[in-house]
């Protein structure tokens, strides 16, 4: 069967998928698939044959930096034991001035113990010559410790996400838009909020909703609310490699920080895998966790330049695409409905 140049990892899994298949064990070859996809390679079937392709593509050297062709092809240290207070995710793509303005706002402001991670996501000419001088700094030294990982092609948005909190380090993970300018100290008060085991997620700008169709901005106070905007989220790095990664068919931004919120709220997600015809005791599952908004937070918003760069009907055609996919996961999940403002 043509394999290309597939590893003999890959060509053992479909070797052992074209078995299964042949023995009629649906649900092993669905298992083989599913790995050999999860290692950046996908199986086309032909009748009885196979081809082996890869999913993604192939990790480059370029100017003596390794850049990854897709999310899972960076290396993990979401096996290591947490260090340090908190990793910041950002993803850098074209406009260096507003990487800057958030780069000099972290370095500032952040607590010793801050990691930075920037995802160089196929960047602009402009924005890479910024992003290898900051690759050129020292990872170790302290204060806030910063990182450049980089792709050989565009990834969408949830795609280079996952390829940033791959390399987190610290127990809280805040991802952070490089619209959004620290203007103090960002770190400690959500590493704070999320001290509580209730709180899920938190960041300075909320979203409330009464039917989980349509959500909107609170009132100006800290409290209870449905979902966390992504321009400032931070979260548990054991709830991500618990609940994650993140959905990779959110290639736009728009929405996908209202799912990865419901994601981290929704306490189904950690009942055991129960048979179709098991009866499930609701009274037993715990109320679902809450997203805080920390209306305190020392940030300035500045325009998403992502979004203002597209056309209306180009943007309302992501992100509707996006919506449907958080409405297939927590259309009927009236249990994470918050529709009540903070309190001012």
């Amino acid at each position: 069967m043509p394999t290309g140049d597939a590893p003999q990892e890959i060509i053992d899994l479909a070797e052992a998928r074209a078995a299964a298949r042949r023995a009629r064990d649906w649900d092993e070859a669905d298992s083989l698939r599913a790995r050999i996809e999860d290692r950046g390679w996908k199986v086309v079937d032909a009748g009885s044959l196979y081809t082996l392709e890869r999913a993604a593509p192939p990790d480059v050297e370029l100017g003596g930096i390794l850049r990854y062709g897709s999310s899972a092809a960076v290396p993990s240290r979401l096996d290591e034991a947490p260090v340090g207070l908190a990793t910041v995710v950002m993803v850098a793509t074209d406009w260096p001035e507003d990487l800057a303005r958030a780069m000099r706002g972290l370095v500032e402001h952040a607590p010793d113990g801050t990691q930075v991670v920037i995802v160089a996501n196929a960047p602009s000419d402009a924005q890479e010559e910024p992003l290898a001088a900051l690759d050129a700094g020292d990872p170790g030294a302290p204060g806030v410790a910063t990182e450049v990982v980089w792709t050989s092609t565009r990834l969408g948005h949830a795609a280079a996400l996952n390829a940033g909190l791959r390399r987190a380090a610290a127990p809280i993970v805040i991802v952070l838009d490089t619209s959004v300018e620290p203007v103090g100290d960002i770190i400690r008060p959500l590493a704070e909020a999320l001290g509580d085991e209730t709180v899920g997620v938190a960041g300075p700008f909320g979203l409330v909703t009464g039917d989980l169709r349509t959500f909107t901005a609170p009132g100006k106070g800290s409290g209870a609310v449905a979902a966390i905007e992504g321009y400032v989220m931070a979260f548990r790095r054991a709830d991500y490699l618990a609940r994650g990664p993140l959905d990779e068919h959110f290639a736009f931004y728009r929405n996908l920080d209202v799912w990865w919120s419901l994601t981290l709220r929704d306490q189904f997600a950690d009942l055991p895998e129960l048979d179709d015809d098991a009866e499930v005791d609701l009274s037993s599952i715990p109320a679902p966790r809450r997203a805080v908004q920390v209306a305190s937070l020392p940030v300035v918003r500045h325009e998403h330049r992502a979004w203002a760069a597209l056309p209306e009907a180009e943007r309302e055609k992501r992100s509707k695409k996006n919506f449907y996919r958080v409405l297939k996961s927590f259309a009927t999940r009236r249990d994470l409905v918050v529709s009540g403002p903070p309190a001012d």
